[in-house]
């Protein structure tokens, strides 16, 4: 005998019944009550400085030589722009020559950069807060994390 299609299986009830109705912990319909008074501090809005390990080379990879010290700049803005959430990010000049000390085709593989998030002093800018990235001068970066800074300001 030829079927076409899946083969059926036939389950008895006895063993759907042992079974319950869902596997996964419920809390018998009650919602949970919490802080919903208190007003939430937004972290974003806070000034804060940290270092970080940009890893250069794969983030250029595939990129043509003459364009990969200008993508190396512009993939530190991303990184910095997903990192602190601000849209306004300045990069040093520090970093800037170190991104183009070896040329525009030679970027070096990682970097670490100091990111701090600022107020900006400026009224008539649109965003509240800007991201300075500095350059941090580094020779091994094994076993570097990503630190939480003092800021000296």
């Amino acid at each position: 005998m030829i079927r076409d299609g899946p083969p059926t299986y036939q389950i008895s009830a006895a063993i759907l019944a042992d079974e319950p109705a869902t596997k996964w912990p419920t809390l018998g319909g009650k919602m949970v009550k919490g802080k919903q008074d208190r007003k939430a501090r937004n972290a974003i809005n806070e000034v804060v400085t940290r270092e970080y390990t940009i890893h250069m080379h794969k983030r250029i990879k595939g990129v043509g030589s003459k364009k990969r010290a200008p993508r190396a700049i512009d993939e530190i803005r991303r990184f910095a722009k997903q990192q602190m959430n601000t849209e306004d990010v300045r990069i040093d000049t520090r970093l800037n020559k170190f991104i183009w000390s070896k040329g525009i085709k030679n970027v070096p593989f990682r970097v670490r950069v100091r990111l701090s998030r600022r107020r900006n002093e400026d009224e008539d800018s649109v965003h509240k807060l800007y991201t300075l990235c500095t350059y941090v001068p580094c020779t091994n970066f094994k076993n570097l994390t990503n630190v939480n800074v003092d800021s000296e300001e």
